[in-house]
């Protein structure tokens, strides 16, 4: 029996991992499922590297979509998760209550932990426009810690290499050692949806549909959002 073989964004590894064990020991069926960033993973399959199930940012999904890459009728919504601010188990929670008070924050911070825009993350060019947004780009930069994946940054703040780190909370819950400030404030405030489709090339598509109906069982839905992402099923 042919492995089932997956591409997903990290955003969602928690649950994606969790619930793909389930679904072999159910199924019988091995699951090869290779983690990273969104945009690496849009340009490994755009490259032509196959897969039977791909799970990426809706707006990638959407934009991979239009090229007529996916089984029609397969696309769906698995859940959103939000960025947020962490910092170290025991350390003081910064003020990031008002956009000027997570402006400030950032700057007063020794060191501040996020995913490289350059590895094609979406919580890390997201960031990177934000603090351009805020005029202070220049200033955080000199200080940043950079991951290839928001965990990363995660465990950049959990083994003190970073006094902040920012990305989504989803990719902050899993790592021990680190703690949830907050989401961004006000207007700063961002969510990202995650979506699965079926490639045109997959050669085991039903047995894509019934992971892709595992991951979104409505009996799931507590786990998802204790996972840090709102279930959109």
């Amino acid at each position: 029996m042919p492995a089932i073989k997956v591409m997903s964004a990290g955003a969602v590894q928690s649950m994606v991992e969790a619930l793909g064990r389930e679904f072999e020991r159910a199924s019988g069926n091995k699951l090869e499922i290779v983690f990273n960033t969104a945009g690496s993973l849009r340009d490994r399959f755009k490259g032509g590297e196959t897969a039977d199930l791909i799970v990426l940012s809706e707006s990638i999904i959407g934009d991979l979509a239009r090229l007529d890459l996916f089984v029609p009728g397969s696309i769906t919504d698995l859940g959103r998760t939000v960025t947020g601010v962490a910092v170290r188990e025991g350390a003081a929670l910064p003020d990031i209550s008002t956009p000027q008070a997570f402006k400030q924050a950032l700057l007063k911070a020794k060191s501040v932990a996020y995913t490289d825009p350059k590895a094609g993350g979406s919580g890390g060019i997201m960031f990177a426009a934000l603090l351009q947004r805020l005029g202070i780009a220049e200033a955080v930069d000199k200080k940043a810690v950079l991951g290839k994946r928001g965990a990363e940054a995660a465990v950049a703040v959990a083994q003190g290499r970073a006094e902040i780190g920012v990305t989504f909370i989803s990719e902050v819950l899993p790592v021990k050692g680190v703690k949830i400030a907050g989401p961004l404030p006000g207007e700063l405030h961002n969510a990202n949806t995650y979506t699965a489709a079926i490639p045109v090339g997959s050669g085991n598509r039903e047995t894509a549909a019934a992971l892709l109906g595992a991951l979104t069982d409505p009996a799931t839905r507590g786990r998802w959002h204790a996972a840090g992402l709102e279930p959109a099923f």
